[in-house]
């Protein structure tokens, strides 16, 4: 499988900060932010729980040493009765003296964000480079007028606007393209008058909302998915899963990249403890035809697709699952992913749906129907019926957005 980075836009948000003073802050430090900033004071949304629980090591000043708590609530930053710093998300602020200060945050969305990926639209130019890049966050500093900013005058503001974005992963297969990263855009502003300093998000271009998933099989055989969660301490996830199933009345259903999706294929109304259930292909498209194109592997031959960087998981279904026929089922997770454009490597299709061609088999003296990754061809076994060997489809899974840190996200205002 060939990889490729592509460009894609970051999810952030807005802060607002204001500056009295002329100075110059490059570079930017770890523990440090433009010293004596002045805030205008703007209504914050709540804030998740998780945002501001940030590692000592990993903490970033936000304002000056001295800052209040309200100063740097203000700064939309995280406060602990001693320091203000910045929290899982991303933060936009502008200086007095005409700077952008950016900080990415690496847990700002879900999935997280690659922070050495994260660049501004004028990529050439080393001084649009992040001032500092840690584990955990990327740090910009830059002009507002320069790294490909744009300058316009509105309604009594003189408004400088940019565009930030992150690079993601392409794996390119014989049929189809995909990616697990995620790829947003993002337009962002500081707009200057003679009395108020703002910084703003103009426009956030996000994936588009979701829809479902599930499916009654042809031929008594069916492929549903897995929705049951881990409620109790000591709990597996993998096992949960199956416990509990999307209803035809959970539609629309959503998942993010990489978020993973529990797939079971069964046998329905049947009672003969000899029959097993195979998996010869399972596949995902972008349309409800299993034959159209775009394509990706899931399975080949009972077996996870080697070609794909997150290889998809067998479950195995035996006598501790619970399950009167074990070897009517077969279980497997796929991690999301979206359908990119085979020329650009353009995220294009966001809608998937699994397809699986499957085979009810008798063992016998010669075939025990049993499949083994390292064999690429088993001999053909003789079949219960004719209308035991067939396809089955889910309904739509659409990707939708990641999470993005909610204390952080504005509208246009």
């Amino acid at each position: 499988m060939e990889l490729f980075r592509c460009l894609v836009g970051l999810v952030v948000v807005a802060g607002l900060a204001r500056d009295g003073s002329a100075q110059h802050y490059w570079p930017l430090q770890k523990n440090q932010l433009p010293a004596q900033q002045q805030p205008l004071p703007l209504p914050q949304p709540a804030a998740p729980s998780d945002k501001c629980q940030v590692d000592q090591a990993n903490r970033i000043q936000c304002g000056s040493a001295d800052s209040t708590a309200d100063l740097c609530e203000n700064l939309n930053c995280c406060f602990d009765e001693h320091q203000c710093f910045y929290g899982k998300a991303v933060t936009v602020q502008c200086t007095r003296d005409g700077q952008f200060v950016v900080v990415v945050a690496r847990d700002a969305t879900l999935p997280n964000i690659d922070v050495e990926s994260v660049s501004l639209l004028e990529t050439n130019d080393p001084s649009c480079s992040p001032v500092d890049i840690t584990s955990s966050f990327a740090i910009f500093q830059f002009p507002a007028t320069a790294c490909g900013t744009t300058f316009q005058e509105e309604e009594g503001y003189v408004v400088y606007e940019n565009h930030m974005s992150s690079s993601y992963e392409v794996g390119v297969g014989p049929r189809g393209s995909i990616t697990r990263d995620s790829h947003f855009e993002l337009l962002f502003q500081c707009r200057y008058s003679d009395t108020a300093v703002e910084a703003l998000v103009m426009e956030v271009i996000a994936v588009p909302p979701p829809v479902p998933v599930a499916a009654a099989g042809l031929l008594r055989v069916e492929l549903r998915l897995g929705n049951g969660q881990c409620l109790s301490k000591g709990c597996v996830e993998e096992d949960a899963a199956y416990t509990s199933f999307y209803n035809p009345s959970d539609y629309p259903i959503t998942k993010v990249l990489r978020e993973p999706v529990y797939v079971e294929v069964n046998i329905m109304a049947r009672s003969d403890s000899n029959l097993i259930l195979n998996m010869e292909h399972c596949w995902a498209t972008a349309s409800p035809n299993p034959q159209s194109m775009p394509q990706w592997d899931l399975l080949v031959n009972g077996c996870p697709y080697h070609d794909d960087r997150y290889l998809t998981t067998v479950v195995p279904v035996d006598a501790s699952s619970g399950l009167q026929y074990p070897t009517h089922y077969k279980r497997f997770i796929v991690k999301m992913f979206t359908f990119v454009d085979q020329s650009t490597f353009a995220p294009q299709r966001d809608t998937v749906f699994i397809h699986c061609a499957t085979e009810v088999c008798y063992p016998s003296s010669t075939d025990s129907c049993e499949q083994q990754c390292h064999r690429q061809r088993r001999a053909a076994a003789r079949r219960a019926s004719s209308s035991q060997r067939d396809l089955v489809s889910s309904g739509k899974v659409i990707l939708t957005e990641p999470r993005p840190s909610a204390a952080n996200t504005k509208s246009k205002q």
